[in-house]
């Protein structure tokens, strides 16, 4: 039986490592984090192609009525842009799932089986070639394999190795995030945006939000995108003590006097609802948004899966379907050539290399309007195209 170790436990890996075993492969997972990933993470916009990949992987969806998997997530009917004063100044109707990364977590981890699934093992290296690959571990461990996926994010150690001109590049303009509870909002404020995808538009910005189901209760998650150049990004990234956090700063290490000023603009320039959804979240975080692209995606006996391939900005809503299509992809190729290792893997790259640029290109033009410099004439006119409010209702986290 060929053997297959994923690098990385979260949802992409765990995409990889469900539809490789069932597919009859030996899988491993090796995931860095020491416990359980299911705290992490908050809500995440769902696709048609996802429910397609959680059954494939093993998930029990319904495959007569998709959206109706109500348990991974809360499904809204519309969306809609909301005035600073709070009226409706659009709406959309698009039905959508609007999921739970930890519902989603639990129910790939629930389908793996327990022994392909290894914590605390961080993999600091690689070694590949054309018929197998080693991963080496800090803890002086090693593993041979047939296939080694790289599923280790944005900062992927295995893709700064074999790729190091693959870095993200910071497109202009950060993400603020948060999760609170619906117990904490006024009945008002869950009222007007608890069911619907909502969004609200001040210049040069975007907030949107949307319900989740976390554990058994619901919640309201939002993300705020506001432009900061790169001096005003590395202030941020500055913690109380003066040290710089460039990978991104731990939410206890943002600066409180940085967060007050946020949820000041937020009394400013957003409507009430969200507004009092930005003022009651008890510890908001920010992101800086970057785009990564990865002209390769294989080496040897290693390819790189998820975001450690492609990142894109998060208007297209699609990290987590396009890392689940990754793995459909790569299981498929391996599947249709299972005498040829090479030839199944140089299909997975063609393919999953042209679907990640578009995507990438995709969430450039949709969030062009928000950095915090327009480069080129081209990003002027997306950055004109696509900050009314009608475009942002009918583009935003729709498949491309």
């Amino acid at each position: 039986m060929a053997k297959a170790l994923v690098v990385g436990g979260s949802l992409g890996g765990l995409f990889a490592a469900n539809l490789l075993h069932r597919a009859g492969w030996d899988v491993l997972v090796y995931e860095r984090a020491g416990e359980a990933l299911s705290g992490r993470g908050a809500g995440l916009v769902s696709h048609p192609a996802l429910f397609t990949a959680l059954a494939a992987a093993g998930v029990n969806v319904d495959p007569r009525e998709p959206y109706s998997a109500s348990d991974l997530g809360v499904f809204v009917a519309d969306r809609r842009v909301f005035a600073s004063d709070g009226s409706t100044i659009a709406r959309h109707e698009y039905p959508q799932v609007l999921a739970s990364w930890p519902r989603l977590y639990e129910v790939l981890r629930a389908v793996l089986p327990q022994r392909c699934y290894r914590h605390a093992a961080n993999c600091v290296r690689v070694d590949t070639g054309v018929a197998n690959a080693t991963a080496y571990f800090a803890d002086g461990s090693a593993q041979n394999a047939d296939l080694i996926v790289a599923a280790d994010g944005l900062r992927s150690t295995i893709r700064a190795q074999l790729a190091p001109a693959a870095r993200p590049v910071y497109a202009g303009y950060v993400a603020w995030r948060g999760l609170v509870d619906e117990a904490s909002l006024t009945p008002e404020t869950w009222t007007a945006l608890g069911n619907t995808f909502g969004f609200c538009l001040p210049e040069g910005e975007q907030i949107l939000g949307y319900p989740v189901r976390v554990g058994g209760h619901r919640a309201y998650n939002f993300v705020w995108y506001r432009p900061a150049d790169e001096r005003a990004l590395r202030a941020m990234l500055t913690d109380a003590d003066g040290r710089v956090h460039a990978d991104g700063i731990a939410p206890p290490l943002t600066r409180l006097a940085l967060t007050n000023a946020m949820r000041d603009a937020a009394e400013r320039l957003l409507s009430p609802a969200f507004a009092e959804v930005v003022a009651r979240t008890d510890q908001p975080f920010f992101q800086p948004i970057s785009d990564l692209i990865s002209e390769r995606l294989v080496f040897g006996r290693t390819v790189l899966l998820g975001d450690a391939a492609f990142v894109a900005r998060p208007h297209v809503g699609m990290g987590v379907t396009k890392a689940a299509c990754d793995a459909m992809a790569l299981t498929e190729a391996l599947r249709g050539t299972p005498d040829d290792v090479t030839a199944g893997l140089a299909d997975y790259q063609r393919i999953r290399v042209e679907a990640g640029r578009a995507v990438v290109d995709r969430g450039r033009q949709l969030g062009a309007y928000m950095q915090a410099q327009v480069a080129s004439v081209l990003e002027q006119e997306h950055a004109d195209t696509f900050r009314t409010p009608q475009q942002v209702l009918t583009q935003t986290a729709v498949p491309p």
